[in-house]
């Protein structure tokens, strides 16, 4: 395809600006300023370097553009319909921020095709195109540049770079040296509240450069300076920075430049203005079909590319192993190999923290899906993430498997994220329970895009000890188990961790916690099962021999204690049975016949967690008694807290009685 000429590409430039002001307009609600201001930039970007094909959205080795501004949505809906997604439809634009429609306020991932990422939360998709730009890399290290070989394009506003995600993810990104990696920077020096200069004065080329990237400056507006300064990012030794000036709002004839066209329709004589200003002689969503065909043609630029590609994957030996692990699928041996490792547990239980029983299954587990990318937020020896056949991925060995994210769990989080969406990877990280506040924003993320990232969150209690209550999690529990569509896991041994280990691996669309613990815990299930018995969410480790008059739940470490409490309350003639609750979502998941049952009818009812009550009225409804934290933990040895803080077998049995 030959490059449109500048006049054609301001004629298709303004069509973006149109279809989002008219959108925008309908819905009454939206962002039309940044569509109006970056259409220049981005009909360069779609014309002249982005390869992809509008008729085969999931090509792997297509080049990815993520609207970190996600307030921008319509310059990306435009595109899509202007370049050919089928789905993408001008009925969809004319129901822009509707409901039912896939046109939402800002981009949300498996709603249309071509949305990579969903953003919004300004940053997320800045940090998110370091994870595509990792997995990028690993996978052309693992297969070679003839299956793997694109670039990671990102579309970033003011408010992503204030964000404090941003430092964390541009400076692991120059560091790792992803040259892959090219962000336009929509530098229009307005937000919300106005000029950007009444809050910020950073210079950011500066701050990039000093991440180890390279940069440059350019009018947003003028063509030819964009393609320029995207033709040096194509062969650069480092991940890329344009800034490109631009007028939010531009055509708009007394809005423009101002913070007016920011989040607000325009209104119908500003439009109307726009139109006349632009030279856009033609009605609300009416794109004539000359300029509708030349988008066409840019839509099905990287047909030949793609076909191309498929014949190269056809005729590689690496076919088969490429697209298992670009499908999502596990090997077929997997759970072969979990049965295994399942049985030398069973006969030989190790009376060891959580956090080492998953390194132990980590070590097994690696070996066995080579897909798995590993990391830790500057604890990986606290983590315990890094199996023994690990190396470091770095600048100078992308084909190694774990991430040393540095004091970065914003960062690693939402890197994460951006490695599940690219695909043929499934990424771990790790960091303490406690800073997953640090890491809520992109958790949260991976649950609402159905991502399979798995959270290594060791020292999961007070039972972490002399680090005291800056780092002891009590609400954090009960703070992730209410995020729809992600599953927590808390073990209580090393069979329950290998177990919560396998469910997370086989869970493609939803992502999960692993709390873990730093203490060590005595093995509770000594017996072999083929079953997975954590994927029941909860179930009976310990019965009553007879009928059981007490009933306790426990996660975790505290399963160990509750044990300890049975067996006393056994030996007095009060018999009891234990439940143990590796995971309540799974248990909700469960038939309401088996919750019935295992919940049971025992009057007395009991619950014991090293953290906050929330959630375990559901298993001892409002007369049970729960043992746990209500306040916030202390700094001393671990077996000092737990018997300050009343978390004993003692308290146990005393609540029994009474």
């Amino acid at each position: 395809m030959t490059v449109p000429s500048l006049d054609m590409q301001k004629t298709m430039a303004n069509a973006i600006r149109a279809l989002s002001m008219d959108a925008v307009q309908k819905a009454n609600s939206g962002h039309p300023g940044l569509p109006m201001g970056a259409a220049d930039f981005a009909t360069v970007l779609f014309t002249q370097f982005l390869n992809f094909d509008a008729s085969d959205p999931h090509w792997p080795d297509r080049d990815r553009f993520i609207l970190s501004a996600g307030h921008g949505s319509m310059l990306l809906y435009s595109l899509l319909f202007l370049t050919g997604y089928k789905d993408m439809t001008l009925e969809q634009l004319k129901n822009f921020r509707q409901l039912g429609s896939i046109t939402a306020g800002h981009p949300e991932y498996g709603h249309a095709e071509g949305i990579e990422t969903t953003t919004g939360p300004l940053g997320q998709g800045l940090a998110n195109a370091v994870g595509f730009a990792i997995a990028e890399r690993h996978l052309a290290a693992r297969f070679g540049n003839d299956l793997v070989n694109h670039k990671t394009y990102v579309l970033a506003g003011d408010g992503c770079l204030m964000e404090g995600i941003s430092q964390e993810a541009i400076t692991l990104a120059g560091h790792l040296k992803l040259s892959h990696l090219i962000v336009l920077w929509d530098d229009n020096g307005i937000s919300i509240d106005g000029k950007v200069s009444m809050s910020d004065s950073t210079d950011q080329l500066a701050r990039f450069a000093s991440a180890n990237w390279n940069v440059s400056r350019v009018d947003g507006h003028n063509p030819s300076e964009v393609a320029a300064a995207l033709q040096a990012a194509q062969n650069s030794d480092k991940p890329t920075m344009i800034a490109c000036k631009t007028i939010i709002g531009f055509g708009a004839p007394t809005k423009q430049g101002t913070s007016a066209t920011h989040g607000s329709p325009l209104g119908a004589e500003e439009i109307a203005g726009a139109r006349k200003a632009l030279g856009w002689d033609y009605g609300p969503f009416v794109v004539p079909d000359e300029i509708l065909n030349a988008w066409r043609a840019v839509g099905s630029r990287g047909t030949s590319l793609r076909k191309d590609w498929e014949q190269r994957l056809a005729a590689s030996s690496h076919k088969a192993e490429f697209n298992r692990i670009t499908s999502g699928a596990l090997p077929a041996n997997f759970d072969e190999v979990v049965a295994a490792y399942k049985k030398e547990l069973a006969k030989n239980p190790p009376w060891i923290a959580t956090r080492n029983s998953s390194q132990n299954a980590l070590d097994v587990i690696n070996a066995a899906v080579p897909e798995t990318i590993g990391g830790s937020a500057d604890l990986t020896g606290s983590n315990n993430t890094k199996s023994k056949d690990m190396k470091a991925l770095t600048a100078t060995d992308y084909g190694a498997r774990y991430v040393y994210y540095g004091i970065r769990e914003h960062g690693m989080a939402a890197a994460m994220n951006g490695m599940a969406l690219h695909g043929g990877v499934i990424p771990y990280g790790g960091t303490f329970l406690t800073f997953t506040d640090y890491c809520r924003p992109s958790i949260r993320l991976s649950a609402l895009m159905g991502k399979r990232v798995i959270y290594v969150m060791t020292h999961d209690s007070i039972g972490l000890g002399e680090d005291g209550p800056t780092h002891q999690p009590v609400e954090h529990l009960a703070a992730l188990r209410v995020i729809p569509n992600l599953l927590t896991f808390r073990p209580c041994d090393a069979v329950e961790t290998l177990e919560c280990w396998q469910l997370a691996l086989q869970t493609a669309a939803s992502p999960s916690v692993l709390a873990l613990t730093r203490q060590k815990l005595k093995p509770a299930r000594l017996a072999y099962s083929a079953k997975n018995l954590c994927a029941l969410g909860a179930y009976e480790i310990a019965p009553s021999a007879k009928k059981s008059k007490v009933v306790i739940f426990a996660s975790g470490s505290e399963v160990e204690i509750a044990l300890e409490a049975k067996a006393t309350l056994d030996k007095a003639g009060t018999p009891a049975r234990v439940v143990s609750v590796p995971s309540m979502e799974l248990f909700e998941k469960q038939s309401k016949a088996y919750r019935k049952e295992l919940l049971g009818k025992e009057k007395i009812r009991i619950a014991i967690e090293a953290g906050v009550a929330q959630g375990w009225n559901r298993f001892i409804g409002d007369d049970g008694v729960f043992i746990g934290m209500k306040g916030y933990g202390a700094s001393a040895p671990a077996e000092a807290l737990y018997k300050h803080f009343g978390i004993t077998a003692k308290a146990i049995v005393k609540a029994a009685r009474k």
